[in-house]
């Protein structure tokens, strides 16, 4: 059986409801609402809780908590040309790899 505890949760202040929303990644139509952030926190969880003995009792497949996937490390993404070329140059003019830059980009 996976916990609730092992799922991707963020809480964050909505100006909009004056409040505390909490969501989790793995379950995009759940969201809990609430004065505190604590309050959001703990509403979601058991929520997440609640809806996963539902789909246990009920046989229906639950989703993999983000933190228990392996990953390679790789992703492909398509970029024009000339953005391409453009990073490829700066690479060059780094001394470093088209990867490194990359990367050292997507870190910041």
């Amino acid at each position: 059986m996976i916990h609730a505890d092992h799922y991707t949760y963020r809480v964050r202040w909505s100006g909009e409801d004056n409040g505390f929303l909490g969501t989790v990644a793995e379950f995009p139509a759940l969201s809990w609402f609430a004065e505190t952030s604590r309050d959001a926190f703990t509403g979601i969880n058991k929520l997440v809780a609640e809806v996963l003995a539902d789909m246990e009792l009920s046989g229906e497949t639950i989703p993999g908590p983000l933190s228990d996937r392996a990953y390679s490390g790789k992703f492909l993404v398509r970029i024009a040309p000339e953005l391409h070329r453009n990073l490829a140059i700066e690479a060059a003019e780094q001394q470093v790899s088209l990867n490194r830059l990359i990367s050292m980009r997507l870190a910041s």
